[in-house]
This record gives C-alpha cells, sequence and structure tokens, in this order.
C-alpha cells in the first residue's frame, strides 16, 4: 500500500543504492501465496504463509473507526477498543490478556479512522486459543458501568497526555478540524474531550451492538501455517456467530474548499511551528488511478532522505528551518490530505518559512524532476514498500488496511508496478493541480510561555 510517511531513516539512502530487482527477490521468495476463505456468516479469512519463522501474526479488523461515528458522541469506536479488554462472561477481566501473556504472546489493539484492529503475535500452536478469545469477545462482552468509568478517566487522561499537552497534535487537530468540513475525518479520532466526559457505558454498548459482527470483520493471519487449518479453526471458532444487519453507510463527501483557510493555536511550547495541508485525491482503483502514486513520488522528492530537497535547501543550505518534512496517505475510506510541515530556524519566522515551504512545491512545478532524481525517489519509495513486508505483522497490517478501505487486500505488487511507472510530469502534474492555495489549510503553532504549562499543572 502506498503509506508515505515522515521518515528520515538513513538506511533508506542505502536502499536507493540497491537494484530493485535485487530488493523485492528475498522478500518474495519467504512468502507463499494468498489464500482466502468467507464464512457463511459472511466474515473474511485471508491467510498469507510465511515459513521463516514458528511465529504468527493474527489481527480481527472491523470496519468501524472515527469516520463512522456521529457528533456528540466522538470517540466512542476507541473507548470501546478499551472496553474489548475487560472480558466476558466466559473470560472475565482481564483473562484475555493474561492467558495470551502465559502463551508466550503478546496482543494489543489500535483504533483508526477507517477502522478497529485486534492483533496477536505468537507461536503458532497457539494460534486455536488466541482465535478462541476473540470469537469470544466479538459476541460476548461483558460492558459493565462499574469498568466503564474507569476506563473512560484512562482515555480521557490518554487525551491530556497525546494532544492536549502536546502542541504539535494539538495543532494538527485543529487542522484536520479546520481543514474539513462535511467530512467526519474533522473529528479525533480520541474524541472530543466534551463526548468523552458526557459519554456513557450505553454508548459504548451502541457501537458494539452496531459494528461488532463477523460480516463486519475480516481475519487476516500471517506466518508458519497452511491455508486449511487456519481455515478450519477459523470456522470452529467464529462460525458459529451469527451475522448482523449492518446501518447503511453513505459516501459523505467532502465539499470543495473554495479558499484558503487559515488558523492559530496558542500553546505553551518552546518553539513555532506551521503545519500546511491540501486536500488530495487517494486511491479508489489500484490499477487505473494514477495520481495517488505521484503524490507518492512527489513526497519522496521533497522529503525521505538527507538527499530530498527539504532537508537539503531548507534545513542545510539556507538554514531556515530546524526540520521540514512532507506526508501523504493514499489509503482512505475518506478524503485525503497531503502535509507539509516545519519549525522554522532562529532569525526566521513562521510567514518565511511558509513562504520557503510553497516555492519548494513551485520548483517542482516550475522545474520538474530530474531523471536522476526521479530514480533515487522510486528506488527509496518501492524499497521502503518491499522492506517492510520482511515482517509478518506489518504483511497482516496492510492486508487489514487495504481491505477495510475497499481496496483488494493483494494488490500490493501491482502498486508496486504503477508506482514504477510514474514519469516526472505526473509528479509535476499533481503538485500543479492538488498543492493551490484554493485548497490549502494553513495552522501555526503560536508558542505561549512554558510558565504557563507548569501553572496549569500545579493547579
Amino acid at each position: 500500500m502506498i503509506r508515505t510517511l515522515k521518515s528520515r531513516v538513513a538506511v533508506w539512502s542505502a536502499l536507493s543504492l540497491l537494484p530493485l530487482a535485487a530488493a523485492v527477490a528475498p522478500v518474495q521468495a519467504a512468502q507463499g501465496d494468498v489464500h482466502e476463505h468467507t464464512l457463511a456468516n459472511g466474515m473474511k479469512i485471508v491467510v498469507q504463509e510465511d515459513h521463516r519463522a514458528p511465529t504468527v501474526a493474527s489481527m480481527v479488523w472491523y470496519r468501524a473507526g472515527s469516520m463512522d461515528e456521529k457528533s456528540g458522541a466522538t470517540g466512542v469506536a476507541h473507548v470501546l477498543e478499551h472496553m474489548m479488554f475487560k472480558g466476558t462472561r466466559k473470560n472475565p477481566g482481564d483473562t484475555f490478556s493474561r492467558t495470551i501473556a502465559a502463551a508466550g504472546g503478546k496482543e494489543n489493539a489500535f483504533t483508526n479512522k477507517d477502522y478497529t484492529a485486534y492483533f496477536q503475535q505468537l507461536h503458532k500452536s497457539q494460534l486455536p486459543l488466541a482465535l478462541s478469545l476473540e470469537a469470544d469477545r466479538m459476541q460476548n462482552l461483558v460492558l459493565s458501568a462499574e469498568e466503564f468509568a474507569k476506563e473512560i478517566r484512562v482515555v480521557m487522561e490518554e487525551r491530556r497526555t497525546r494532544t492536549d499537552d502536546q502542541p504539535r497534535s494539538l495543532l494538527y487537530e485543529q487542522l484536520m478540524a479546520a481543514a474539513y468540513t462535511g467530512s467526519p475525518y474533522k473529528w479525533p479520532i480520541i474524541g472530543w474531550m466534551n463526548d468523552l466526559e458526557n459519554m456513557t457505558v450505553e454508548d459504548a454498548r451502541l457501537w458494539y451492538d452496531t459494528w461488532y459482527a463477523p460480516n463486519n470483520a475480516m481475519l487476516v493471519v500471517v506466518g508458519d501455517v497452511t491455508p486449511s487449518e487456519v481455515f478450519d479453526v477459523a470456522e470452529q471458532t467464529f462460525g458459529p456467530i451469527p451475522a448482523k444487519a449492518l446501518p447503511p453507510r453513505k459516501p459523505q463527501i467532502e465539499p470543495p474548499q473554495r479558499g484558503m483557510r487559515r488558523l492559530t493555536v496558542k500553546a505553551p511550547a518552546e518553539l513555532p511551528y506551521v503545519m500546511m495541508g491540501w486536500h488530495a485525491p487517494v486511491l479508489r482503483d489500484v490499477a487505473n488511478d494514477w495520481e495517488p502514486y505521484a503524490l507518492a513520488m512527489l513526497v519522496g522528492v521533497l522529503d525521505g532522505s538527507a538527499a530530498a530537497r527539504l532537508d537539503r535547501t531548507l534545513v542545510r543550505e539556507k538554514r531556515m528551518a530546524v526540520s521540514a518534512g512532507a506526508s501523504y496517505d493514499s489509503v482512505n475510506r475518506g478524503p485525503g490530505m497531503f502535509l507539509l510541515d516545519g519549525v522554522p530556524a532562529p532569525g526566521t519566522s513562521v510567514a518565511d518559512l511558509e513562504a520557503a515551504l510553497k516555492r519548494e512545491v513551485q520548483r517542482v512545478v516550475d522545474e520538474g524532476v530530474s531523471d536522476e532524481e526521479l530514480v533515487r525517489v522510486k528506488a527509496q519509495v518501492i524499497a521502503q514498500q518491499v522492506y517492510q513486508r520482511d515482517s509478518m505483522f506489518y504483511q497482516a497490517m496492510q492486508m487489514g488496511v487495504l481491505h477495510t478501505s475497499g481496496l483488494p487486500y493483494d494488490s500490493d505488487a501491482l502498486q508496486v508496478a504503477k508506482l514504477r511507472a510514474i514519469t516526472a510530469d505526473q509528479i509535476r502534474d499533481v503538485a500543479r493541480r492538488y498543492l493551490v492555495d484554493d485548497s490549502l489549510t494553513v495552522a501555526v503553532l503560536e508558542p505561549q510561555s512554558l510558565d504557563q504549562k507548569t501553572a496549569a499543572e500545579a493547579r
């Protein structure tokens, strides 16, 4: 999947020197074919054989995330994720976690805009145990008011420490809220604090009863297994769970933005910070779309290595920025966003850095991308796609994210081929077409005295 994130790890510079065929071969050789089976209740089972070690990564994906929430109940998907570890009638309290730990495994979960996923990594012999536990909590979760009251306080504290007390996280949250008007992507995954304060156990129960169903779930297993044994265990554990009638999903298409938006966030911080977000397309047709692949390459031109333009020009040559980066995620159920961000160096204003970031985009439009640069960026971006598949966990992640986003879960090879085919003109074209002021939202962090934070904490 195209998942271009900020990364300045030096290994990518080295990988860019490798021929692509040499990079791909070892990973492909370690993996078997992908096999799928759908249970009578609608639950999809996908198995990727990987026999390098006697272990498995098992993940249950629910196609329900923060974008499915309603106003006034934001954060409920994430809260329910927490409650899923509070036990069933058969396995009360923290039995789930203790059982997986006793079996030598590890487990956790995560919530996103588009999905919620639960995973275990353990010895292959313990896979039936993990699946039986997951099937139990898919249908038999106990949601008590007492446990909910405890856990909602945990989530509110998580929001305070990870968002409210983190100026850059707070800025990103405000940027999303301003950039989106119709899409539920404007809501934070963790939820607004007021919604958390007023959430009840009945809100969590309604979410569970609505979305946690086998016909809204996908089991992905990657590891030292055979498809037949996984299908058999899945049939025994998940097969008896009845399907549910799921609510209809409406498109929720974001209305076109018709002019630049700008906001300022004041928060205790040491340094100012600027984020710039442009609306951009995402993958809907893996075979026929080309713009998301070109946007991924544009990120590689701007960021991702010491040779990329933002780091080379703004950080090292002109010394206008302490840091500068770009990011873009093409795989979403909802709309996409292309982001630039940076911290101005001493003597440089936020306005100057914002203008400099826009100039680097304009340079791509005016001057294009050289052949040498294109070769380097392709090797970097594609190597990132390929080498992440060396992890069983990432393989399972990849298939789950693609599936819950409505894309073929086995399309990674096609995506690599599409990335390889992108031209310099196409990169130039998406920069010219999408990184324009009318679709831009700019968010600026205006640092306040750190004494304010200290005083607030003392209270």
